[in-house]
């Protein structure tokens, strides 16, 4: 075998970066090297198979962009869909009472959420009148940024 990849029989290579690629996937769980590992899986049958370097390679490239461009898509959509928001993030769309006129240019501000007061400001710098409800937009520090 006179051909190699960085010193290594393809079929090596290639099976050391599918597994490489795999762990990388396993511990981040991103839904990102995945791609990469089934190119190279790919790949490795190719070099079983007798094909090529260059023809190993465009295989490679081939199956990685083709699986990112169409899977992914997809499976974020399906796998992503059961995440349940946590802390902050399970604030954002609430609706809150204003329980002290918010003016952005005084600086000053509060809406009521869960029993707890919280300082607030209006996304869209107008005054928003005590006793209405306001939806929270995003939350910086310990503020809430509302919209009416």
């Amino acid at each position: 075998m006179s051909e190699s990849l960085f010193g290594l029989a393809p079929m090596v290579f290639w099976l050391i970066l599918t597994i490489i690629l795999a762990v990388f996937e396993i511990i981040s769980l991103g839904l990102t090297t995945i791609w990469f590992a089934l190119g190279g899986l790919f790949a490795f049958f190719g070099a079983l198979a007798g094909l090529s370097i260059p023809t190993q390679i465009i295989l490679f490239i081939v199956i990685s962009v083709v699986s990112l461009l169409l899977v992914r898509p997809f499976s974020m959509k399906y796998l992503n869909n059961r995440i349940t928001k946590t802390n902050i993030d399970s604030l954002i769309g609430r609706k809150v009472k204003v329980t002290k006129e918010i003016d952005n240019i005084a600086q000053k501000g509060t809406v009521a959420l869960d029993g707890t007061v919280w300082n607030a400001r209006s996304v869209n710098d107008e005054v928003i009148a005590k006793g209405e409800t306001v939806v929270i937009d995003r939350v910086e520090g310990n503020k809430l940024f509302v919209t009416k």
